[in-house]
């Protein structure tokens, strides 16, 4: 295995050590050349790519940066004690790329990829190579609460990649849905966030069952900004979220207007980077589409990006907006919890999966994201020891915090996939009976409704073909 990481290391650190940005760069423009695509359109892309991801990490760090000091100022005033300081998920990726296990993780997760698309199992390419450091995380918590089995992390690492790749594939023809893209764009993410999927699925499925009359109350963002125009836009909820977190926090005048205008643009701003996502693609998915339909006749494939190509969507961030006072007051009193939302209070770990398993149905992501808001808390609360040791062993720990605090992140992606790490890991560190049956059930629960979701999403995708057939039928009739 040490061989295997040594490996790992000396392939991909160069490229890593860059930052994501100039990464994807890279990755985006040999991938296109490889695809016999022009230089100066590869290139394009991966400009666009690096761009955009430029884009929505400031636009991010702008909302989470200048919320945070109105937050803190909101707890100091109630006296409300929370021990852990939630950093947001930037520092956390950065001590996640300080650990060199995560390059090995990364090799081992594109020889899944490469095995998966030799057997056919997949159709999807995975390039979100940065965002490798989510499941990553998961294998980094195995190790240690196992005393480094890397056997175990391994093994959970491959059950992650296999998992995300399976369910990019499903989740295609929803993001053709929403998002008016052609069959030919191959455009489709593998990014944690969406194995939120199953659950949210269960809660959908219980609101097709009790609460279908509450679909008749709906809207989408796109039908409130019709009926109210200016007050319903995306600035506007912004530009609400400000002045409410300006209040709660005791902020001045001048401080909640800051705040105000800060979150109005920075919710504009997020649908416009959304579109850069999908062009920086165009000439990969071109050189892709030519490629493969000479060497795999009749066989499509996808490419999985960072979750942000559907940041168009108003309904995610008006949702992301409601939430975040709710995940605010609920972290007060959630017993459990020792997280309080600064660095994670525009919930992004959460409203990209809700958005695509209800289809925007924002009663239901509203009312759904609630019942999920305990247990991406809880999840950051377990982790907080991990991620506080490896940011200390790692040298990412904050220079401003005290050596005593611990740190996490409140809406960290893939919460359910942190808890089996954890359980996992316990079982690896000591192999008693009770621990083994845990993590047995643990898993057998995990992947058998995922088992389940995978038949709900496949039943979806048909009704999406039977659409399409019917409309093709009803336009020759015409």
């Amino acid at each position: 295995m040490s061989v295997i990481i040594k490996l790992a290391n000396s392939i991909f650190q160069p490229i890593i050590s860059l930052g994501a940005a100039p990464m994807m760069l890279i990755v985006l423009t040999l991938l296109a050349l490889v695809m016999k695509v022009k230089f100066s359109k590869a290139l394009e892309g991966g400009v666009k790519l690096a761009i955009a991801l430029t884009g929505i990490g400031s636009v991010i760090g702008l909302l989470t940066g200048g919320f945070s000091e109105a937050l803190q100022a909101f707890v100091k005033s109630t006296g409300i004690q929370l021990s852990v300081t939630d950093l947001g998920w930037a520092p956390l990726a950065t001590i996640a790329w300080g650990s060199m296990y995560t390059l090995y993780f990364l090799f081992i997760l594109i020889i899944v990829n490469i095995v998966m698309l030799l057997l056919n199992k997949t159709n999807t390419l995975d390039v979100d190579i940065f965002d490798v450091w989510h499941p990553a995380f998961s294998g980094l918590i195995i190790l240690y609460y196992s005393n480094n089995n890397l056997l175990l992390a391994t093994a959970f690492v491959i059950l992650l990649g296999v998992l995300k790749l399976l369910n990019a594939d499903l989740m295609k023809p929803t993001f053709n849905k929403m998002l008016n893209m052609s069959d030919a764009n191959p455009t489709t993410t593998t990014h944690l966030n969406y194995m939120m999927n199953p659950i949210i699925m269960v809660f959908d499925k219980i609101f097709d069952k009790f609460f279908p009359f509450l679909d008749k109350y709906d809207f989408d963002a796109a039908t409130l900004n019709k009926k109210i125009g200016f007050w319903g836009s995306k600035f506007a909820i912004g530009a609400y979220l400000g002045v409410f977190v300006g209040v709660l926090g005791h902020q001045s005048v001048t401080k909640t207007c800051t705040l105000a205008f800060t979150g109005a643009a920075c919710l504009e701003l997020f649908s416009i980077i959304g579109s850069w996502f999908i062009a920086a693609v165009e000439p990969l998915s071109q050189g892709i589409t030519n490629f493969l339909s000479n060497k795999f006749k009749g066989r499509k494939f996808n490419i999985g990006i960072d979750w942000p190509f559907i940041a168009g969507r108003a309904e995610m961030w008006a949702v992301a907006n409601i939430l975040a006072p709710i995940l605010l007051i609920m972290s007060l009193f959630l017993p459990g919890n020792k997280l309080l939302p600064l660095g994670g209070i525009i919930a992004m770990g959460i409203t990209p999966a809700l958005l695509i398993v209800t289809r925007g149905k924002m009663i239901r992501m509203i009312v759904i994201g609630i019942f999920e808001i305990p247990i991406f808390l809880w999840a950051g609360t377990a982790m907080a020891p991990f991620v506080t040791a490896l940011a200390k062993t790692v040298g990412a720990f904050p220079s401003t915090l005290s050596a005593t605090t611990l740190i996490s992140h409140s809406t960290c992606e893939g919460p359910i996939e942190k808890f089996m790490a954890i359980i996992i890991g316990r079982f690896g560190g000591n192999m008693n009976l009770t621990n083994g049956l845990i993590a047995l059930a643990a898993l057998a629960a995990y992947i058998l409704i995922f088992y389940w979701y995978s038949i709900q999403m496949k039943k979806r995708n048909q009704e999406y073909l039977q659409g399409s057939s019917d409309d093709l039928k009803s336009s020759k009739v015409s």
